[in-house]
């Protein structure tokens, strides 16, 4: 990911040590969330109940709003990850607010400070992008017998143990459609917000686990995702570089280059294959 990422947030260690700001005084929930720990209990709910609401929206209303204008179910839950991580992040702006007086990151998010330079980001971030976009693949079976064997009861649409059936079934115009439209939200935004909140606000907030830190963040991450539950160990093996060197290295900009580089080079090549008919 480019440096200038982090600075377009206003987190750059420049900004840090330039700024005249001082913290303000907390208090209430907003104290509670900026505080240097979280207990292992408020970690839990913070990191799971974003994913609860995701799948409660899918089906109350996402759902049934795809079907009804005859698109693949992938954009309800487009739709529905947008609904809960929009609010999510808006809700950090908030905090920065209450601590800095401004719509700020500054002091919510952490491992912000790109200590590493360009050439050693690049070295460390292209080698964890191939090891997610490899394992990823080639853990599709794995992903296909734990969704056949333990979870065809789930009532969500078009499910199965591969991404692609979340577009099949509705034509080819709509999968092309689906995913132009979803490339800017589940390609680069949606989970550009999962790496602000997940690995940004909330794993530093469990560092003094030490090397549990990452661990935790990787099953949790895993977990949140309960739309697709037969994920969960795919996910902790080819994901967990991610948590891992943004706390060994303090650098997010690590987890965002293997995580979004990841979505948004799949997204475009799904486009790409439709497109040219080959699938």
């Amino acid at each position: 990911m480019s440096g200038d990422l982090v600075t377009i947030v206003g987190m750059d260690d420049t900004h840090r040590s330039t700024s005249t700001t001082e913290p303000r005084p907390l208090s209430g929930i907003a104290k509670r969330l900026l505080a240097d720990r979280h207990s292992l209990p408020l970690s839990i709910a913070l990191h799971l109940v974003p994913g609860a609401l995701i799948v409660a929206i899918y089906l109350l209303f996402a759902e049934r709003f795809v079907l009804s204008i005859g698109y693949p179910v992938f954009l309800g839950w487009a739709i529905a990850l947008s609904l809960v991580l929009g609010p999510l992040m808006a809700g950090l702006y908030w905090l920065g607010r209450k601590r800095n007086g401004q719509f700020s990151l500054r002091g919510v998010l952490h491992y912000t400070d790109k200590p590493l330079s360009r050439g050693k980001l690049a070295a460390l971030a292209i080698p964890m992008f191939l090891w997610m976009m490899v394992l990823s693949f080639a853990l599709t079976p794995l992903d296909s017998f734990i969704f056949d064997h333990f979870f065809t009861w789930l009532p969500f649409a078009d499910a199965g143990g591969s991404a692609t059936t979340y577009l099949q079934g509705n034509g080819r115009s709509a999968m092309l459609a689906t995913l132009a439209m979803c490339l800017p939200l589940t390609g680069i935004a949606l989970p550009l917000i999962e790496e602000f909140y997940f690995r940004g606000f909330l794993m530093p907030r469990i560092a003094h686990l030490g090397k549990g830190a990452p661990v935790l963040s990787t099953v949790l991450f895993s977990v949140y995702h309960f739309w697709a539950p037969w994920t969960v160990i795919s996910k902790l093996i080819f994901f967990f570089p991610g948590p891992w060197f943004v706390w060994k290295k303090k650098d997010i900009r690590l987890s965002i280059g293997m995580h979004v580089g990841s979505t948004l080079i799949s997204t475009v090549g799904g486009i790409v294959a439709i497109a040219l008919n080959l699938v």
